[in-house]
């Protein structure tokens, strides 16, 4: 094997692929990234049974063949290069990367060894790369980090027909994001749980106008399509694999096994008290205010006639209180949140003003200031059950049923009363 690649483009795509090496591989060879050099480029690639990722790019191939490098390593050695074309060449069990002055010899792992990637699972649909990312940017946050209990540690993707909803929760606050995509099949009913980390990295290489393969094994999870104006059935969560194709880029998961909570029936039919509050101004506000705030310290809003007060404070050591413009109505005026959840839903609410679906604009100038963020719409009803965050202009996909795009339910945090 024997090949030329620039140094910055080679770098991008190792450093992409080696994100998916497992930290504690079962054996040592799933520590390895397999270079492939053919007549048609480069392919890079891991695999260690649960996770895979594949990228090809373009490489002045002189001689084609495959090698198996520690993969970590290579990533190091890739990065520290100057910004020279790197010629790797390949001689028994040894790879050599020539850089410049720079030279490395690298004992390459047994390749007959390593595990052959996964197959292409059946194609459910596709979807606009940047509209895909910023959903998954907004929902992946809620998802839990708790391995204890697996189902929460995933987004699902509930596939209704033309609309793609992705949920996540960690049972202290929800986020839920609908989006329209092609399926592949009219009318498809699946659920598919896939781990938010996955989602997460397939995420931060989708760029808006790319379209994104979506593919899994339905088997169960796919239900049939409504017939003579009868809902289809219930899907039950698909297993095997997913795979997330963009470009010249794949990346594939084992889906996560059991159901899903159920929840659209989380959401309140209505709440008691509503306010209407500039996302900007708000956000940083809240994030000033909980810098004072320790770590089971709630932050506190209470609303008056147009303005909230937001404030917290740390028993014998700090208090911070700053008020905002805000218009409201309701008899409930006090409501107290983490700051931690708060900002996130905040963050993910205002998300939609960069998105080009959501919040299109007329043109596209990169000189322009930001867009601004608009409102955010805080609705609850008492301070022991849950909040909505929605941003106000987010109509969602469907115009027949113009609820939020996207949802940010959060439980708040009870707090004694102060004498």
């Amino acid at each position: 094997m024997r090949f030329r690649v620039g140094r910055e483009v080679l770098g991008e795509a190792v450093a992409w692929v080696a994100r998916a090496l497992s930290s504690r591989p079962v054996v040592p060879v799933l520590t390895g990234l397999l270079l492939q050099a053919d007549d048609d480029g480069l392919t890079l690639s891991c695999f260690d049974y649960e996770i895979s990722a594949r990228v090809r790019i373009e490489a002045d191939v002189k001689e084609p063949g495959t090698a198996l490098v520690p993969g970590r390593l290579l990533a190091d050695i890739i990065r520290s290069l100057p910004a020279l074309d790197v010629e790797v060449a390949s001689d028994a069990d040894l790879v050599g990367l020539t850089c410049g002055r720079a030279e490395f010899g690298l004992v390459s792992l047994p390749a007959e060894e390593y595990p052959v990637l996964p197959e292409l699972p059946p194609i459910a649909g596709t979807v606009d790369g940047g509209v895909l990312a910023v959903a998954a940017a907004q929902v992946v946050p809620a998802a839990s980090r708790d391995d204890t209990l697996p189902m929460l540690t995933g987004v699902c993707l509930d596939i209704d027909g033309e609309t793609m909803t992705l949920a996540a929760t960690d049972r202290y606050r929800m986020a839920v994001r609908d989006v329209r995509w092609d399926p592949a099949a009219p009318g498809l009913r699946a659920v598919a749980m896939v781990p938010a980390k996955t989602l997460a990295d397939a995420a931060r290489t989708m760029a808006a106008g790319t379209p994104v393969t979506v593919a899994f094994g339905a088997g169960e999870g796919q239900a049939a399509a409504p017939r003579n104006g009868q809902p289809g059935r219930d899907p039950r969560p698909a297993d095997g694999v997913i795979s997330f194709e963009g470009g010249d880029r794949r990346l594939t998961a084992r889906l996560i096994g059991g159901e899903f909570i159920k929840y659209r029936s989380r959401f309140p039919a209505e709440f008691g008290s509503h306010a209407l509050l500039p996302a900007g101004p708000f956000t940083e506000a809240v994030r000033r205010v909980s810098l004072v705030a320790e770590r089971a310290t709630p932050v506190r809003l209470a609303f008056d006639s147009g303005k909230v007060v937001i404030e917290a404070h740390t028993d014998g050591r700090a208090r911070a209180t700053e008020t905002v413009p805000a218009e409201f109505e309701g008899d409930e005026r006090v409501i107290s949140f983490s700051p931690h959840y708060l900002l996130d839903g905040l963050a993910a609410a205002t998300a939609a003003a960069a998105d080009p679906v959501l919040a299109p604009r007329e043109h596209d100038d990169e000189d322009a200031p930001p867009a601004d963020p608009g409102q955010i719409r805080l609705e609850f009803s008492t301070p022991a059950k849950p909040a909505l965050i929605t941003w106000v202009g987010d109509e969602g996909p469907d115009p027949a049923h113009p609820a939020p795009a996207f949802r940010y339910l959060v439980v708040p945090l009870r707090v004694p009363a102060r004498g």
